[in-house]
Order: C-alpha cells, then sequence, then structure tokens
C-alpha cells in the first residue's frame, strides 16, 4: 500500500510518502519545510495569518507531490501549536480544502505514541538463536524535542508510559530568549533551565524513566546537535541516523552553541538556516534530559512521529 503522512509541528510540517508491505517500510519521498506555525502562540493563543499561509503553500506543494506519486491513503497529523491554539478551525479549514482529510490534532499522548513507534520500529532486532535484542537496548526512553512540546514515552515493545509537556524550541526561545542578547544573556539562560526543570519534575512523576536502558532523540533539534557533534562537513541523514551521541559530546555542543552569537551559528555546517535562532534552546532541553536521567548517550534516530503516522495509515503496530 501506497499511503502519505503529513506531520504539521510547531516548526516544521514534513512529508512522508512510503510504501508499507508486510513488516517493510520502502520510502518514496521526504520532505521537510520550515514554516515557524507556532510563532507567537505562546504569548497570543492564536496561529497567525502569516504563519498560516506558509503553511499552506508547503502543504500544496505536498498534496502536488501525493496525487504525483498516487497515494492511496493520506493522513494529516498536527501537533503542540494546533492543540493550544484558539483559531484552530482555521488550520483545520484550511488543510481539509488542501488535501481532501481533516487534519487531526492530536492530543500529547496520541504524539507520543506516534513518535514512539516511529523511532523504535527499526531499533528492536532479535537473535534468531537467542530472541535476545542486538543493538540498542530496551526499555527505550524516547524524547521528542519539538517546537511547542516535548514528549517522553518509556516501553520496550509498546509505549507503556508517556507525558507531553509544554517545553519545545520555539515556545522557549519566544519566552526567554528573544531579545535576551547575542549570545543571550546568563539570567535568560537561567530562566529556560528553570522551566525545562520544572517540565522534568512533572516527568519523572509520570513516567518510570529508571526502567529505560536506552535514551532516544527525536527531531530536528536532536539531530542537529549530532551533526556538530560529529563534525559533519554538511547534513547527512545517514549518517546521524542510529548515531550515538555522548553525554560529554551533548554538554559541550550546547555549551558551544549557547555562547555563539546568531551569525556563528548560522555558519555551522549541518545547521538549517530555519533553526538557527531556536537551537540553542532546542539543545539546552536535551542537555538537560541527559543530566537529570544520568544517561550515557543518546541513539539519535531520523525516524520519528512522521514514520510512526506511516505505519499507523496502513494499520501496523510494533
Amino acid at each position: 500500500m501506497r499511503v502519505a503522512a503529513v506531520d504539521c509541528g510547531t516548526n516544521s510540517v514534513r512529508l512522508l510518502v512510503a510504501d508499507v508491505f508486510d513488516d517493510t517500510l520502502t520510502e518514496v519521498e521526504r520532505r521537510m519545510e520550515i514554516v515557524r506555525l507556532g510563532q507567537g502562540v505562546d504569548e497570543t493563543g492564536r496561529l497567525s495569518a502569516g504563519a498560516l499561509e506558509r503553511t499552506f503553500a508547503a502543504m500544496r506543494a505536498y498534496r502536488e507531490l501525493i496525487d504525483r506519486h498516487g497515494a492511496k491513503r493520506t493522513r494529516v497529523v498536527a501537533t503542540s501549536a494546533t492543540r493550544d491554539a484558539a483559531n484552530r478551525q482555521e488550520f483545520v479549514d484550511g488543510v481539509t480544502a488542501i488535501f481532501g482529510v481533516e487534519p487531526e490534532v492530536v492530543s500529547g499522548d496520541e504524539e507520543a505514541e506516534l513518535s514512539f513507534t516511529g523511532a523504535t520500529r527499526g531499533l528492536l532486532h532479535l537473535s534468531p538463536e537467542t530472541e535476545v535484542p542486538e543493538g540498542p537496548m530496551p526499555p527505550y526512553l524516547v524524547v521528542d524535542i519539538g517546537g511547542g512540546s516535548t514528549e517522553f514515552v518509556v516501553g520496550s515493545r509498546h509505549a507503556d508510559a508517556s507525558i507531553s509537556v509544554d517545553i519545545g524550541c520555539v515556545r522557549l526561545t519566544e519566552r526567554h530568549l528573544r531579545g535576551a542578547g547575542d549570545p543571550p544573556s546568563a539570567a535568560a539562560l537561567e530562566a529556560v533551565v528553570a522551566d525545562i526543570e520544572a517540565a522534568l519534575d512533572r516527568v519523572a512523576g509520570a513516567v518510570p524513566v529508571g526502567r529505560a536502558h536506552t535514551l532516544v532523540g527525536l527531531a530536528g533539534s536532536v539531530t542537529t546537535v549530532a551533526g556538530i557533534a560529529l563534525g559533519l562537513p554538511s547534513y547527512d541523514s545517514d549518517r546521524i541516523h542510529h548515531s550515538r551521541i555522548g553525554a560529554e559530546q551533548v554538554h559541550d555542543v550546547t555549551r558551544r552553541l549557547l555562547a555563539m552569537t546568531h551569525g556563528e551559528r548560522a555558519s555551522i555546517p549541518v545547521m538549517h538556516p530555519g533553526r538557527v535562532d531556536v537551537i540553542g534552546a532546542g539543545a539546552l532541553i536535551l542537555d538537560r534530559v541527559v543530566r537529570r536521567f544520568a544517561f550515557p548517550q543518546v541513539v539519535v534516530s531520523e525516524h520519528d512521529i512522521l514514520d510512526g503516522i506511516t505505519w499507523s495509515i496502513a494499520g501496523k503496530s510494533l
């Protein structure tokens, strides 16, 4: 079955067209556009007209690709920014007109489960002789750092416990770092850390993080930190996918990013232009997670909620 999945987050809108057969997902086309749908939502509670139009423009291009590739089913999922917006019906109506299907504004728990499926399906390989997992050991703590929220999920073959908290690279940047200096002041960074730690208090109370053997990190903030840690001359998803970045590397990259100016961050070879202003906050979320829960490394996944949506369309589960 050829299917199309669209993930509309706070910072980016992404497309995956894939063929799903038995337990195999074969990628046909994967796209990402940073549209900053959630710009200003933390402050105003509304999606701006400009953000909606940027998002709709990207989606119109995606609809053309879906039609060109002949996908039989399409699912559109929207997450944090749309959940929070008072005028989300404008978004729903616009997306429905483009794709002919209504977008699903999923809850944080649903987002977490989809992310877990997408991230871990390719991690768990059982030895046919011993049925002992090869590769990163479950249970996993999957951490999906988005623009508006971050999802935490613990599980082995399935998501056993999850929580979504309102810390994300766009939200924290707009709340504390915009206008706080270049590079940002120590006081602004302390405010970001305070928000992150308060959210991690909630995570520790809701999710059995101590059961997890492996930390799996998802989304653009994590993959960008990985690309910097690996010293890549350009963004290379094949080298980043399933790379293992040590805790000290995470701390080092985060310190460097927070000490840089906007121009210095923009000159980093793996940096997408749309992440330059928010990568500091995103890296700091990952840094505090690694510190708080004492993981020695993070396994980085390029597969995430988008892949989980794709499996869900075809009726697949772990």
